[in-house]
């Protein structure tokens, strides 16, 4: 009898439903004390995952952030390329100019070396005695006259610039053949300034005139732009005027310049027998 009531009873139990919903009670009651095991699981495994996702997701931006910074540096380094593509185009633009200015045939040519000691007033070009350079051929780019060949070897040559040069060209100020300004040209031991000397001090100089070489030093040609006129310390009759000259060449930053394959004519020999002196027999 026990035992048909127990059987009974587990039977009603079973078979028990909710008014409402008609689902059976055990049923509810089981996922009921189900979810108190299910959820704890359930949050530790979806932390797992979630750890290891997350894990996963930072490699692969890690990844990724390293290869858009590689590629912004290659970016960086293009762009670097053609500006320096951009300028170089420009100066050797600028030297193809020297044709048209300069009725004297030229070699390209190219820094290669400075010397730091000397404020840069020497320099190493690429060109040497096998590309037909010689010594006391002038220097020279767009902006105007650079300085003189003082050594030559097979490959290459050093040049001295004019702001170092103390012997002296000469110059003009203004046009050639218009102007009594002349005078003689030469570095002034400051960086990038050239002096001028012996213009008499009755001419009047104005700052912002043109100076040019006037070919009677026997080393340059006539014509070449020296600078422009920066200074003058005014003189007297009888004293000459100080001039001080801004070249017009960009002396410090070149990286271009031509050598002009010029050669001044032989000066002539003049007859040192004095006049009137009797001849030896």
């Amino acid at each position: 009898m026990l035992l048909l009531l127990l059987g009974n009873f587990a039977l009603m139990a079973f078979d028990a439903r909710e008014a409402n919903s008609q689902q059976r009670v055990i049923r509810v009651w089981t996922q009921t004390s189900a979810d108190f095991v299910q959820s704890p699981v359930t949050f530790v495994s979806s932390a797992v995952t979630n750890y290891f996702s997350s894990i996963s997701s930072m490699r692969t931006a890690q990844s990724e952030n390293d290869a858009l910074k590689q590629r912004i540096q290659e970016l960086e380094v293009e762009v670097q390329n053609n500006k320096s593509s951009t300028f170089e185009n420009e100066r050797l633009k600028s030297l193809l100019q020297l044709k048209e200015e300069i009725p004297y045939k030229f070699l390209p040519a190219q820094i290669i070396g400075r010397d730091t000691s000397a404020w840069f007033d020497t320099s190493i070009i690429n060109r040497g005695s096998l590309d037909g350079v010689k010594l006391n051929m002038p220097i020279v780019t767009n902006g105007g006259l650079v300085g003189r060949v003082t050594a030559v070897s097979p490959l290459t040559a050093q040049i001295s610039l004019i702001t170092k040069d103390k012997s002296g060209l000469g110059a003009v100020i203004g046009a050639l053949g218009a102007s009594n300004a002349l005078g003689v040209v030469s570095g002034s031991g400051k960086k990038e300034i050239l002096e001028m000397g012996y213009v008499p001090g009755s001419i009047e100089v104005k700052v912002g005139e043109s100076v040019y070489t006037t070919g009677q030093d026997g080393i340059y040609p006539a014509g070449l732009k020296l600078g422009e006129v920066a200074e003058v310390r005014v003189g007297s009759a009888s004293e000459a005027l100080k001039i001080f000259i801004q070249p017009s060449a960009k002396l410090s930053s070149m990286q271009e310049v031509a050598v002009l394959l010029y050669e001044p004519p032989p000066r002539p020999e003049f007859d040192k027998s004095l006049p009137n002196a009797a001849k030896k027999k």
